[in-house]
């Protein structure tokens, strides 16, 4: 009996049952296997899945909203993999068509790597901005940036959902909630009682992501990387904008190296909402 074709496999939805095949799939093209992350994407997100009959997935990708669960002002598309066995036989394409038509009429963002974005620019996204993920030991140096940081309490969680819909441009309560047992560190930036900003670093494989980063200005940013350095050992990593020039040169001097760059594509907006001088760093770049 012949193999069925991947064209005419049915894509159906992932569920938190399938982040171990998810994972192995990651594996399966160079990456990380990324349990953790792909834990939380498949439960705060929808995944998609084309199953392999010899088992395991033939591709996968998350979507996740934010805004109304009935009409999301925003959808972020990740993870977006087919396995090497069944690469360039048009099964990436098949599904990222699904979900653009999933979704309708929300607007949609994502990260491309130089490989995928011509078939993201083939679909109808456009490249609207670019961020630079860069990795490494932080190594302290110079003057302490003179703002005051402190762990996130469970009190600040208001404040902290308040600040994050101003600066990102829409809620995204069901992911930002889920930050407090995701990540090993959650951290805030505060003046005169105020929060001025917040970040995460979060476990994945040897390093600790540090996303979101979102603050007042690039001297908070500083401060946030800086306490967040100040109790691991682990690697750092982040993508950060490349507009935050000031930003990327100061974690470079200490210790983090370029690591490649993702072209940031919309689909159905000409930008992303909120504000981009606050927004340093995603959670993710396959979440927004």
């Amino acid at each position: 009996m012949s193999t069925p074709s991947p064209a005419s496999l049915p894509i159906r939805r992932l569920t938190p049952r399938d982040v171990s095949a998810c994972a192995d799939l990651s594996e399966n093209r160079g990456w990380p296997r990324e349990d953790h992350k792909w834990g939380l994407l498949l439960t705060a997100g929808t995944g998609y899945g084309i199953d392999d009959p010899d088992g395991g997935l033939v591709s996968a990708c998350v979507v996740t909203t934010y805004g109304p669960q009935d009409r999301p002002h925003l959808g972020a598309i990740g993870m977006m993999l087919v396995a090497e066995r069944h690469a360039r036989q048009g099964v990436g394409r098949r599904l990222m068509r699904h979900v653009v038509a999933e979704l309708g009429t929300t607007p949609l963002t994502l990260h491309a790597t130089p490989y995928g974005r011509p078939l993201y620019e083939e679909l109808g996204f456009k490249a609207t901005g670019r961020a630079e993920m860069v990795r490494g030991h932080f190594v302290p140096g110079g003057p302490n940036p003179e703002v005051a940081t402190r762990p996130a309490a469970a009190e600040d969680l208001i404040e902290i959902l308040r600040l994050d819909e101003e600066v990102f441009g829409t809620d995204r309560t069901h992911m930002i909630t889920r930050l407090p047992a995701f990540a090993d560190q959650l951290r805030v930036a505060e003046e005169d009682g105020r929060i001025i900003g917040y970040a995460a670093a979060w476990p994945n494989m040897t390093n600790h992501v540090v996303g979101p980063l979102i603050a007042r200005d690039t001297r908070t940013a500083k401060a946030l990387i800086s306490s967040l350095a100040a109790h691991t050992d682990r690697l750092l990593r982040t993508d950060i904008d490349v507009r935050h020039e000031e930003l990327l040169t100061w974690v470079k001097e200490r210790g983090l190296a370029s690591a490649g760059f993702n072209a940031v594509m919309t689909y159905g907006i000409a930008e992303l909402p909120g504000d981009w001088t606050r927004r340093f760093a995603p959670l993710t770049v396959a979440a927004g």
